[in-house]
């Protein structure tokens, strides 16, 4: 079972992800954070590049991402099963999914972030 203090983090980013709070899930990551482009491929860099990869998703489509469930792998990296709700802008529903979320956390920060399958 991860940490009470990885599972707060975890869930202040995903409020903060919800609420287009940028600078708020920022602070919940290293400043090299390694994270997924789960919506053009491939993999962001460093809080800038995430900042970015994330304005232009949200001009697009509206993801809405809950956690459901808390794990610790064999590895001690968080693994978080999510509920992801993606729409267009106009409200419509596109995508209903549950998935997996895995984070390595070191000092309190999130280092890196993938995406498995559900």
């Amino acid at each position: 079972m991860p940490s009470f203090e990885s599972r707060t983090l975890l869930i202040a980013a995903y409020a903060a992800f919800n609420a287009r709070s940028i600078d708020a899930v920022l602070e919940t990551m290293h400043p090299d954070v390694d994270w997924p482009n789960g919506w053009e491929g491939g993999r962001v860099v460093g809080h800038q590049a995430v900042k970015d990869y994330w304005t232009r998703q949200w001009q697009v489509v509206n993801p809405r991402v809950e956690p459901c469930q808390f794990h610790t792998d064999e590895q001690g990296r968080v693994v978080v099963e999510v509920h992801q709700l993606i729409f267009d802008l106009s409200g419509n529903k596109l995508g209903d999914e549950r998935i997996r979320h895995r984070y390595t956390i070191e000092n309190g920060l999130i280092c890196q972030m993938e995406i498995l399958a559900g």
